[in-house]
């Protein structure tokens, strides 16, 4: 008798487990988050938010280093005329997106993230524009404040330098990583150890054969940044594995 309670004990807890883990299955990806039809401010915790509302499969967004090493949400490497890399995080902490909202720290938005576990948080590493080793200094911050946060099951990171992408699985050997900047090749991904590709929808067309190739390798394809339905149509035909866009809403209609 104890060891059918055990048993069934140890299925509900399996069950649990996975459906606590569970993930949106549909292949979009918001790209700095769902902003652009609903008013919120891009890379802002609100356009996560409605990201998830919506569902969508993941919700990409940008982070930098100030210069006294705290890690913040931003696309640019300025805004209002303050560059994050050269400027403190009391200064940066001043600065408010059009929505209202404060310029979020990395903790703030993974913190906001990890209230749930269906929409996945896609981490973009941003390219120091001062040095190699401040985009390796700043790819360790993100992995160890990832790990921190316990929000690793649920964040995929992805960048355009080649050694950020090397250094996130040197640190994080079961995070997916994807490299972003189109030249590399399927052969190349694989032999470096990363789990994918995230290329720009114009490489795709140029390399239509990098689908298959990579699908034969069992690693992914994420396309960026296909706003408008025949493009999202043509790789939806293609079958990519994720598609990331500033229409989520579009995505997701004509992908059911």
């Amino acid at each position: 008798m104890k060891k059918i309670i055990l048993s069934i004990a140890v299925g509900l807890l399996s069950l649990t487990t996975f459906e606590g883990m569970s993930q949106n299955k549909n292949k979009v990806i918001a790209h700095r988050g769902a902003w652009k039809n609903t008013g919120a401010t891009e890379n802002s915790i609100g356009a996560l938010e409605h990201a998830i509302k919506l569902g969508c499969y993941g919700s990409e967004f940008d982070v930098h280093m100030s210069a006294d090493s705290v890690l913040f949400v931003l696309h640019d490497h300025a805004i209002k005329g303050t560059h994050i890399e050269k400027s403190t995080a009391q200064e940066l902490s001043q600065i408010k997106l059009e929505n209202g909202e404060a310029l979020p720290t990395l903790e703030a938005y993974l913190k906001a993230g990890s209230k749930q576990k269906k929409t996945r948080l896609i981490l973009e590493i941003k390219t120091s524009s001062v040095s190699k080793e401040r985009s390796l200094a700043l790819a360790t911050k993100c992995v160890e404040l990832v790990k921190k946060l316990k929000v690793e099951q649920i964040t995929d990171y992805i960048a355009f330098d080649f050694d950020v992408c090397l250094k996130v699985k040197q640190l994080a050997p079961k995070a997916h990583v994807e490299y972003l900047n189109g030249d590399k090749t399927p052969d190349e991904i694989a032999a470096a150890g990363l789990d994918g590709i995230d290329y720009h929808f114009t490489v795709f067309k140029r390399k239509e054969e990098y689908i298959p190739a990579m699908r034969e390798k069992k690693l992914s394809t994420n396309v960026w940044t296909v706003n408008d339905e025949a493009t999202m149509k043509w790789f939806l035909e293609k079958d990519v594995d994720y598609i990331t866009t500033n229409e989520p809403e579009l995505l997701l209609s004509i992908s059911k």
